[in-house]
């Protein structure tokens, strides 16, 4: 077991988005509470918790959306003046950082010394540091979380009492609790392959963790020098986003690469060079490995770190209006993890000085991974080629040029369908899953139009069909007419349904009726009345 020292920022999130502690405040991803500051704690805000709960219990809480690309930004000044005295040091999320103990613990007298050290420098650089070491990467963050140096061989001690959600896996901790187990202690104490037989490899793999062992049997390994992938760039970038363009191409090399061989890389260092030779490396960690996507995003985060990783101030964010440019002139910085600095270069700056001209990523970790091929062999490659058109369409428009449609939560049709630029994450909004009272039912409507289609819902006679406020149609409807085209027969109706959105704020209250019809044309629509206008809102197949 290798004596780690872990560093933890608390409620980084929060600090990220510049709010005191003093301050409720909470940063919230699909309405759910992902970090608040210790002023909303105090007031029974937790993570986890209801947006709408926690605004419940502190009417005037500040309420942050979630922006991983600002917090590994704001992280990067902490992780490079920590390197300085610490080498080697890997960040597994901003705010949370490990890094091997031995030899600073050596040269500054002790693990004792070396926290204060440390701790002293984090503040340094205007932020709270708390730092953990013990035996293996786990035990050190926990102790981290206590602000704690356990002694070496102590490790399974120490996490015996802590409860099984520390595990960080909800699921397997719901379940062990369930079944009577609510310490690390009483989860270790398990045989290993009752374990392994009841909750697989994974479950066998948090076993490890609560026995105070490796995170992983010694399935890991060096990865060859021959996986390492790089791309020249000529001419040089000098855009946050031209550069994660690139980075992006470079990931799927490598990822595709290591799936060849039926691995996946858990610790890969992203190293960066300018033309004028300054250079800049960070390990990134990830236990579960790491996908094209995932590695194109440290790369970004990186980049943004570089621009805005100043002391006293941040001359760039990345944020608004167009990308911004890694050369900024006349501008000093602090950020010491760059080097090469050319001759006559301010010794203290870390800001590049020209574009960046080179990329690569060394996977620094591999582990192997399980290979399933398709039921009728590997794939044509079509999804590949697919994917290689759309890079360069995104190389030619820029990268939030095409977009992928995911469903959202929500009532109106339009609104539950979010454009997802090409590559990021496509994962459902969690808020789909909800009931949502006024949700149309399945089968969802086929066609969406850009903007609601204005129409007439007529009667025989010509009149308007309207609807009353308790969302009773006045008369039948007998003719569609849609735009400025010809009035269409109605062969069939249903409805109207309300839809009484928002009704606590008379600045956002929406009131609609509903109505499905189908025409003699053989189309069906769903129709939406607001205001005392009609409008087609989406058509079915």
């Amino acid at each position: 077991m290798v004596r780690t020292l872990a560093l933890w920022c608390p409620d980084w999130s929060v600090v990220a988005a510049g709010i005191s502690a003093v301050e409720p405040a909470v940063v919230v991803s699909a309405n759910r509470v992902v970090a608040c500051s210790a002023a909303a704690r105090a007031e029974g805000v937790y993570r986890g918790q209801r947006r709408r709960e926690a605004q419940s219990r502190v009417p005037d809480l500040v309420v942050v959306a979630a922006n991983p690309a600002q917090d590994a930004r704001a992280f990067e000044p902490v992780v490079a003046a920590v390197e300085e005295l610490a080498p080697g040091i890997e960040v597994l999320r901003p705010g949370l950082a490990v890094v091997a103990a031995k030899g600073a613990t050596r040269y500054f007298g002790g693990e004792e010394a070396l926290v204060d050290v440390l701790a002293g420098v984090v503040a340094g650089v205007g932020h709270e540091g708390r730092f953990g070491i013990a035996d293996g990467t786990f035990a050190a963050i926990q102790a981290a979380y206590r602000v704690q140096v356990v002694p070496p061989g102590e490790s399974a001690a120490f996490l015996a009492p802590l409860p099984v959600q520390s595990l960080g896996d909800a699921d397997l901790a719901d379940l062990l609790v369930r079944l009577g187990i609510s310490t690390l202690g009483g989860f270790a104490a398990l045989p290993d392959d009752e374990v392994l037989a009841r909750f697989g490899p994974e479950g066998r793999c948090r076993h490890r963790l609560a026995r105070g062992l490796a995170e992983r049997p010694p399935a890991g390994r060096e990865a060859p020098p021959d996986l390492a992938v790089q791309t020249v760039l000529d001419p040089p970038v000098e855009r946050v986003d031209a550069a994660t363009f690139a980075a992006k191409a470079l990931a799927d090399r490598l990822t595709a690469m290591l799936a060849g061989r039926a691995l996946a890389v858990t610790r890969v260092r992203v190293e960066a060079q300018t033309e004028h030779g300054e250079e800049l490396a960070r390990v990134w960690r990830h236990d579960d490995g790491f996908t094209a996507v995932a590695l194109a995003e440290r790369v970004r985060w990186q980049l943004d770190g570089w621009l805005s990783g100043t002391v006293g101030g941040t001359p760039g964010n990345g944020s608004g209006g167009s990308a911004p440019s890694l050369v900024q002139h006349g501008v000093t910085h602090h950020q010491t993890s760059w080097h090469g600095a050319t001759p006559g270069q301010n010794p203290t700056s870390g800001m590049p000085t020209a574009g960046v001209s080179l990329l690569r990523l060394v996977p620094v970790e591999v582990v192997g991974i399980g290979r399933q091929l398709g039921l009728w062999g590997e794939d044509n490659g079509g999804q590949e080629r697919v994917g290689r058109a759309v890079d360069r369409v995104l190389g030619l428009l820029g990268p939030t040029a095409a977009a992928t449609a995911v469903l959202a939560g929500g009532r109106d049709v339009a609104g539950r369908v979010r454009a997802v630029p090409w590559g990021e994450p496509r994962a459902p909004d969690p808020l789909d899953t909800l009931p949502w009272p006024g949700r149309l039912p399945v089968p969802s409507p086929a066609t969406v139009p850009p903007a609601p289609i204005p129409a007439k819902l007529l009667t025989v006679d010509g009149a308007l069909v309207e609807v009353t406020g308790r969302f009773v149609a006045t008369s039948v409807p007998a003719r569609l007419a849609l735009a400025d085209g010809p009035a269409v027969d109605v062969v069939a109706w249903a409805g109207p349904w309300p839809v009484d959105s928002r009704w606590w704020d008379p600045g956002s209250h929406r009131r609609q009726a509903r109505v499905q019809v189908v025409t003699a044309d053989q189309c069906a629509h769903l129709l939406v009345l607001e205001a005392g206008q009609w409008h087609l809102e989406a058509s079915y197949d």
